[in-house]
């Protein structure tokens, strides 16, 4: 049984007005308050209530007198927020009403007159929106120096073969440049998707009140222009329920940290002795309490671990929203934290990724040495009896087969088969079989779009610096 200790009573809301006789409990309190994590709206509250309190004087809602006011009662906010002297109150239950609790001390009774033709409804709609396309553009922004560093190391390695593999497994070789520009064109349609989705969330709520719109003459048309929205959202229960925009940042985001994962896992690969094909920075590494030699790839399993968190949100996000009839539940107020979780730890995988990769430190002939493992030319051998001897892909694929067999069974590459023993295996082979079985011919001859040759791996990385950085 609780106790008067376990359970208070606290005194009536003051948002609550005089609905309930009683007070909240403290643990209601607790459970209902948000501020301790929607303080991060602040900036982009006071930014739309500015929007709201010019438009409503010049709808002749209010006066001008309350309007400059106002005005200058949230700048006197923005400014102690900015400057860290803002308590925020979580007695208050949220951002809005620390806001609006701090205006009214400072200008009194003008403050009242804000709220008017709006509810908390659109508001935090229009604040998450604010505060999400802001945060849309940062993630892009810094997909876009993670770019810029991929493109330098390519263009750097252009030329800098290695083996490609598939399933793990020594395939043909590649240049280090084309490998990296796999990335540059996976991190540019996340790009692509962030982009869309700030198009699509770019209507503004402010004005759908609760759930109906409002009975006041205001100018949403007003508002979403001063907001820099594209337009006002079209219809107002639609607006106040939608989460779609939150969905589809989280969606985006995490393929993006996928993307962010594979290439991290590709560096804890390469960066292991067991590959020892190239070296993150000092600053990027970590040593071992108890084994000295240890030198961990620490960023780059983090940047791998915390994939987890990103895709973790969609999850919660998704689930949350799946069951909510129209319009407005108190479980909406479960939207933010993964939100901002998420952008968080993007805004932390991303650079942690672009230090790692602006600092590597490539050793080329560790790259080219591996190339002779797995007989990387077999494929350039199966195109060579297609190519001079006319036979069908499938019967070259089998004699190439064979080939290998006989290099493995001798214990050599296929360039170090006799022409002799070849010519067991396809009586018409000739010497020139021997001009592409060097994996330096091999990747200079694929000079197809898109292809691994090192002048075409050039080309691409000037065209893509045009496609993604200008």
């Amino acid at each position: 049984m609780s106790s008067s200790n376990d359970i208070k009573s606290a005194a009536a809301n003051p948002l609550w007005g005089g609905r309930f006789a009683e007070g909240a409990t403290e643990i209601m309190e607790r459970i209902n308050a948000s501020v301790a994590f929607d303080h991060r709206l602040a900036q982009h509250d006071i930014r739309g209530s500015k929007a709201h309190a010019a438009m409503l004087a010049q709808q002749g809602i209010i006066s001008g007198e309350d309007n400059t006011a106002i005005q200058n009662g949230l700048d006197q906010i923005a400014d102690e927020i900015a400057a860290g002297n803002f308590v925020f109150d979580p007695a208050l239950e949220d951002v809005h009403m620390n806001v609006e609790a701090r205006l009214k001390a400072l200008i009194g009774e003008p403050a009242g007159r804000l709220h008017t033709g709006r509810s908390r409804n659109d508001q935090v709609a229009t604040d998450m929106r604010l505060w999400l396309r802001d945060t849309l553009d940062a993630v892009e922004g810094g997909l876009r120096d993670l770019q810029a560093a991929l493109l330098d190391q390519a263009q750097a390695h252009a030329g800098t073969i290695m083996p490609g593999f598939t399933h793990l497994q020594p395939a043909q070789p590649v240049t280090f440049g084309h490998h990296l520009l796999a990335y540059v064109e996976m991190f540019g349609r996340d790009r692509g998707r962030l982009a869309d989705a700030r198009r699509r969330m770019n209507e503004s709520p402010l004005g759908a009140a609760a759930l109906a719109g409002t009975s006041f003459p205001i100018d949403r048309e007003n508002t979403a222009a001063a907001l820099g929205f594209d337009r006002p959202a079209s219809n107002s229960m639609d607006t106040v329920s939608d989460r779609d925009f939150c969905l589809e940042f989280l969606a985006a985001g995490s393929i993006a940290a996928v993307h962010l994962s594979r290439l991290a896992e590709e560096l804890v690969l390469w960066t292991s002795p067991a590959f020892g094909l190239m070296r993150l920075p000092d600053g990027l590494t970590t040593g071992s309490s108890i084994m000295p030699q240890k030198r961990n790839a620490d960023a780059a399993e983090l940047v791998r671990g915390k994939t987890g968190r990103v895709i973790g949100a969609l999850v919660s996000l998704l689930t949350m929203l799946k069951g909510l009839p129209m319009t407005y539940g108190k479980d909406m107020q479960e939207d933010k934290e993964p939100v901002f979780d998420a952008a968080e730890t993007l805004m932390l995988a991303i650079p942690a990724s672009t230090a790692m990769i602006a600092g590597l430190v490539v050793d080329k002939e560790a790259m080219r040495a591996m190339t002779a493992q797995g007989f990387l030319t077999a494929t350039d051998l199966a195109d060579w009896l297609v190519r001079v001897l006319g036979l069908p892909f499938r019967e070259a694929h089998h004699v190439s087969g064979s080939l290998v067999k006989m290099a493995e069974d001798a214990g050599c590459g296929l360039e170090d088969l006799s022409l002799e023993s070849m010519q067991q295996v396809e009586a018409r082979i000739d010497a020139s079989i021997f001009d592409v079985l060097t994996v330096e011919a091999s990747v200079s001859s694929r000079t197809s779009f898109g292809g691994t040759a090192p002048e075409r791996v050039a080309e691409a990385v000037a065209e893509a610096r045009d496609r993604y950085l200008a």
